[in-house]
């Protein structure tokens, strides 16, 4: 015969009440923290609640006052990425730091498919997070529209085209782009490609702008090669249909870190040596800029900080504070290292 676990009865406060001998009242008055507490009293409950084991139910108390004390952090991006890009990874580290400070609880949802998508518009509509961190939303998002549709507290690190009335923090992809091509030009290379990875959302289309711009008259489109995913494999497989195509190209701009080591992966495997055959380039400075073979010259982006930033202003709203539509940019400054 099997025996169910003895589960120990959960103190109340009218456990604590009773061994303090003060009314429930002013228990709740102690526990609240408010004040018209007499000394005597106060310490005679904090002692009554560490011998009786009380814990505030907070699952009861966050009911009635319609708060859950959480905030959702979503990815659109594949499990398989979720994992592999350091910047996800540097983003939500940064968020749960600012959710934590302000005892709030972080709850991550991955977008992977149409069936994530109806999950998590479920999940939101449910209440069950008081805001919003959202990460890589393409345009014509659904779960953008749920959020409006909600008037959730929200944040977008990045900027889809189509968010209308949402606040979101991020950098300028165009302008950092644009600059370090215009730095991998100045070391003299005349056949200058780009693998631009993620065209699908503001962040991918902008650094291929960006690379367009710093080319002017010299941009020739047979040298850009469209990737689906910030990833290695998309790298290493873009650089093979490039080099393929392309084979006295001298220089490449890559989307992003894991795109650049990818394609000098690939350029190794082909014979080709970096920077003295090629020139690469990439975006974010994320771990794989050290990990590459010589060190990546990149635009660092402050995932870290696009991440703190971002639960911070979901924060002020939830406070009552109306957001800044304008958006916020951080700083991304070009990181000049041995690939180039």
């Amino acid at each position: 015969m099997s025996l169910s676990p003895i589960r120990r009865k959960r103190a109340t406060i009218h456990d604590v009440a009773v061994e303090a001998g003060v009314s429930r009242g002013t228990v709740s008055r102690v526990i609240n923290g408010e004040r018209y507490v007499s000394d005597d009293a106060r310490t005679a409950i904090e002692a009554a609640i560490s011998k009786v084991g009380y814990v505030p139910n907070t699952a009861a108390r966050n009911l009635v006052m319609q708060r859950s004390e959480a905030v959702g952090f979503i990815v659109h991006e594949p499990h398989s990425l979720f994992l592999e890009d350091p910047n996800i990874g540097a983003i939500m580290l940064g968020a749960n730091d600012a959710l934590s400070r302000a005892d709030h609880q972080m709850v991550c949802l991955v977008i992977d498919s149409d069936r994530d998508t109806r999950r998590v518009a479920r999940y939101l509509s449910g209440g069950f997070v008081d805001g919003v961190v959202v990460v890589s939303a393409r345009e014509n998002d659904p779960i953008t529209r749920i959020i409006e549709s909600l008037d959730l507290p929200a944040a977008f690190v990045g900027h889809p085209p189509d968010l209308r009335r949402l606040p979101f923090v991020g950098i300028d992809n165009r302008a950092s782009a644009e600059a370090i091509t215009r730095r991998l030009l100045q070391t003299g290379r005349t056949r200058v490609g780009m693998i631009a990875a993620a065209l699908d959302r503001d962040s991918g289309s902008d650094r291929l702008a960006g690379f367009r711009s710093a080319l002017g008259d010299r941009f020739d489109p047979s040298l850009v090669e469209p990737v689906p995913f910030y990833s290695f494999k998309a790298g290493f497989e873009g650089m093979q249909r490039l080099l393929a195509r392309e084979p006295e190209i001298d220089g490449i701009f890559a989307a992003s870190d894991a795109v650049a080591a990818g394609a000098i992966d690939a350029m190794k495997v082909a014979g080709r040596s970096v920077p003295r055959d090629i020139g690469v380039v990439g975006f974010d400075d994320s771990a794989w800029a050290e990990r590459t073979q010589p060190a990546l010259s990149t635009v660092h982006q402050p995932a870290t900080g696009l991440g703190a930033r971002a639960a911070e202003i979901v924060l002020a709203q939830l406070r009552g504070e109306d957001p800044d539509l304008a958006g916020v940019l951080l700083e991304t400054p070009i990181v000049w290292r041995g690939s180039a």
